[in-house]
């Protein structure tokens, strides 16, 4: 079973290769595109779960309002 120690002790050089690696693999018009979704992604991640810790009472006001 491999340790979880070994994956924080990655340098700069095998950082610099990884993003070689990906860039490569995706392209640089690809790339950007990628980040956008990922970013979108998380936006509606943090978004659901804001909903989810307001209280219910709000959720029924606004439901009557609609």
């Amino acid at each position: 079973m491999m340790s979880l120690g070994i994956f924080l002790v990655i340098g700069a050089w095998q950082y610099i290769i990884i993003g070689v690696v990906i860039l490569l693999l995706f392209g640089g018009k690809k790339i950007p595109e990628l980040m956008k979704g990922l970013g979108s992604g998380i936006k509606e991640f943090k978004d659901a779960s804001k909903e989810d810790e307001e209280p219910t009472t709000n959720k029924k006001v606004e439901d009557n309002k609609q």
